[in-house]
């Protein structure tokens, strides 16, 4: 019995995967762009912004965005790279061979349009895998061509909360932190972190996941050793409120906490691969 089907989001095709306990999630071709996973309780966990774009050329707000070849706007590749904003197709998953779990796989290769952004080749590979009361993304590249080249990415998680003062995320007391809103380097003293203005930060990744707390329950968060830094934002309201895909008070229903590559380079190898994964857990 086919675990995933075909559907239709927002005008846009997308593929749906479930479990026979009632868990699901939903992935546009648009991006391979995760929009929506909801576990047995009906619960969605992943923010999706209702104003964000489905037109099949624009940048999805919410979700978990792709951000590849390229982490924001370091270098001279367009935001957050191209593969967002890219159509992928559905491939044969690697089934594993368990009944509590499902997974849908995605794939996008170099062609004419890549090149001529981006003049490498490669074979990207998105997997969803799904458990009960848990979600796991994982990013495969694999360098196809004749020459290395560097990337760095991140799978751009927006996760879902009821009301962000209400929320409290553990486990990055001691990471090196890089704060961007005030453009200043430190160690992480707060044993919790607590949001109640705009908070951009680029952390070295904890070796223990982390959790995010809030009164719905918590949610643990853990990503590979691969993914080198996590990225932890939350627009705050006045830049919500200049976002034209979020509404104004959008900020106050999500979290950011992304798995990175960002501040060293994957420098890739002819031949070589790269995987990186973040897995959500309902605890």
């Amino acid at each position: 019995m086919p675990s995933f089907e075909p559907t239709v989001f927002r005008g846009q095709p997308a593929v749906r995967l479930a479990l026979p306990e009632g868990d699901a999630c939903i992935v546009a071709l648009h991006g391979a762009h995760l929009l929506s996973w909801t576990t047995a309780d009906g619960v969605e966990r992943l923010y999706l912004s209702p104003q964000a774009l489905f037109d099949g050329h624009s940048a999805i707000r919410g979700g978990v965005p792709i951000c590849w070849p390229q982490f924001n706007q370091r270098g001279n590749l367009p935001k957050h790279g191209f593969v967002r904003n890219l159509p992928w197709r559905v491939a044969p998953a690697d089934e594993r061979p368990t009944t509590s779990s499902r997974e849908l796989a995605l794939v996008l290769a170099d062609d004419e349009a890549t090149r001529a952004v981006w003049p490498e080749a490669f074979n990207a590979r998105l997997t969803v895998t799904l458990a009960p009361g848990a979600l796991r993304v994982t990013l495969a590249v694999t360098n196809t061509g004749t020459t290395s080249w560097p990337f760095t990415g991140a799978l751009h998680s927006y996760l879902s909360v009821d009301d962000i003062a209400d929320v409290q995320l553990e486990g990055l007391q001691g990471a090196r932190r890089w704060d961007a809103v005030r453009d200043e380097r430190l160690v992480e003293a707060a044993p919790t972190l607590r949001f109640d203005t705009e908070f951009d930060s680029v952390y070295a990744a904890a070796a223990a996941p982390l959790h995010l707390l809030q009164p719905r329950g918590t949610l643990e968060i853990a990503q590979s050793a691969t993914c080198t830094e996590t990225v932890v934002w939350n627009p705050g309201a006045a830049l919500s409120a200049k976002l034209a895909d979020m509404p104004d008070d959008g900020y106050r229903h999500m979290l950011c906490v992304e798995a990175a590559r960002i501040d060293e380079a994957v420098v890739l190898a002819p031949g070589a691969q790269w995987q990186g994964w973040q897995q959500l857990t309902v605890l």
